[in-house]
């Protein structure tokens, strides 16, 4: 019987070879850079010595785990993790899906076209390049404290002020992939059937209850997908938030902008730690990350909808 199966499968396999050779750049790319290094994870159990290699290196059970355990910085980093990804989940997630649904009900089509090039541009600025007009307005001798100092008042410090730093976080990440994240919706509901609205149409419904009965059921299992993917970013600060908070933070403000990825950075190469603790941190965050993206996805199928699996 297994030898049945495996000679039907070899010979579906001969029938369309051209597409399993489409395939295989990208199953190669993740063989090599996804896969492959995985290996790496067992530092987290060893006392890494560049003599020995990886392999040889001597084996300390969950020692590393119990020194980052042990330091008050990992916590305060673990701390504005989960602090950061949720403010994303709650400031930043729905903001897209207001704006497609926004830009959906917009009646000339080269008003749709402008809108969304004007809100998606900025996504394709680096953060180097974001930051460094954030110090250029935002900074002690920016455009901003210039503008006050010309007034008489007093100047911020805006990038140095903890108070402010979080709302930095959210507000620059907005204008930068707000456009970006409506790429998904707008395509989901380009494929609403026009008919459905004309139909409403006809019975009397406004663009309101449209939108409300047809647009957004149509639109509601994209957004418990990207929902559920958002969450099971929650320990990577929801996804990205390196490239951010890497080129914006400063030690003024590593009490709340400091997360597990740039903490993981600084303990490696700035404070000088060893690779195991290092590599601890970063399978502690990925077994978290792991789970709540099982926990998400159980909620959402237990809840009527699809899942990702």
């Amino acid at each position: 019987m297994n030898t049945r199966k495996s000679k039907g499968l070899l010979q579906r396999m001969n029938e369309h070879k051209y597409l399993y050779i489409l395939v295989l750049p990208l199953l190669a790319y993740y063989i090599i850079f996804d896969y492959g290094p995985m290996y790496g994870i067992i530092l987290a159990f060893k006392e890494f010595n560049f003599a020995k290699g990886i392999w040889r290196s001597e084996w300390v059970g969950f020692a590393n785990f119990e020194e980052i355990f042990r330091l008050h910085d990992f916590w305060i980093a673990f701390r504005n993790t989960i602090i950061i990804s949720f403010g994303r989940l709650i400031f930043e997630f729905p903001v897209p899906i207001v704006v497609a649904l926004l830009i959906n009900e917009v009646r000339r089509k080269g008003m749709k076209k402008f809108y969304q090039v004007v809100y998606t541009f900025p996504h394709f600025l680096s953060w180097v390049i974001v930051s460094g007009i954030m110090v250029n307005f935002l900074g002690a001798f920016g455009v901003l404290n210039q503008l006050l100092d010309l007034l008489g008042m007093h100047k911020v410090s805006l990038l140095v002020d903890p108070t402010y730093f979080r709302g930095l976080i959210y507000t620059s990440s907005l204008w930068k992939d707000m456009g970006w994240g409506t790429i998904i919706y707008l395509a989901a509901i380009a494929g609403i059937n026009p008919a459905l609205y004309e139909a409403a149409s006809i019975d009397g419904a406004n663009r309101y209850q449209q939108m409300l009965h047809i647009t957004w059921p149509a639109l509601k299992s994209t957004v418990v997908i990207l929902l559920i993917l958002q969450i099971g970013r929650t320990m990577s600060s929801g996804g990205g938030g390196f490239d951010q908070i890497f080129n914006l933070y400063n030690p003024a403000v590593y009490e709340k902008a400091d997360i597990l990825d740039t903490y993981i950075y600084r303990r490696t190469f700035a404070v000088g730690s060893s690779y195991g603790t290092s590599t601890a941190v970063g399978l502690f965050k990925s077994v978290i990350n792991f789970a709540l993206l099982y926990v998400a996805n159980r909620t959402a199928k237990r809840l009527g909808q699809e899942g990702l699996y």
